[in-house]
């Protein structure tokens, strides 16, 4: 199969929406936590990710051996993406600025605090950018990945619920004041999905 290239550059962890299709035929949508290999992202370098637990996402790329990588802005698509089972019938959100359908390989597993992961090293097969945005940075929005993240390890075995609900509560406070009508939103549905 042919490769394509990264739609946009990655460093770092870069949050994405994944969807992965179910054997219902509907597209599962989740979150995705992108490693890049270094700073300059070099093309011998593999982006890889981790999926945690028996999640629809690690038994789809088992099942199919990959998905299609969002690249959103949207604070209630991610918010849902990340705490909701949600499947769609299409694999792109109407929301995603750009997307990449990818193969994936897995090439580890392990166990930290009592929770199994296994790891995938992402490659783009195709890729579309479909709306090119000023870069801002909105302290809101970041907010709402930091609480999806914080309220994901909620229950969870090696994690501290009580720290995690306090991240959660100056969370809310920063999306909902440096934050538009979207991080509110995205945040009462943080709020109906996650308990604390």
């Amino acid at each position: 199969m042919t490769h394509a290239d990264w739609p946009v550059e990655l460093r770092g962890v870069t949050e994405s929406v994944v969807t992965t299709l179910g054997p219902n035929g509907l597209w599962n949508v989740a979150v995705l936590g992108l490693h890049a290999g270094n700073d300059d992202n070099r093309d011998d370098d593999p982006i890889t990710a981790r999926t945690w637990g028996n999640t629809r996402t690690r038994r789809n790329f088992h099942r199919r051996g990959g998905g299609v990588v969002q690249f959103t802005r949207d604070p209630v698509d991610f918010a849902e993406a990340a705490l909701s089972i949600r499947e769609e019938a299409e694999s792109v959100l109407d929301s995603a600025d750009a997307w990449v359908e990818i193969e994936a390989e897995q090439i580890g597993a392990g166990e930290t605090d009592g929770t199994r992961w296994e790891e995938w090293e992402l490659t783009p097969v195709e890729s579309e950018v479909r709306k090119r945005r000023v870069l801002l940075t909105n302290r809101g929005f970041a907010a709402v990945v930091e609480a999806t993240v914080a309220a994901s390890r909620l229950g969870v075995e090696g994690y501290d619920s009580s720290e995690l609900r306090t991240r959660l509560d100056y969370f809310e406070e920063v999306a909902r004041t440096c934050g538009g009508e979207r991080e509110s939103a995205a945040f009462d549905r943080i709020r109906e999905l996650a308990e604390w």
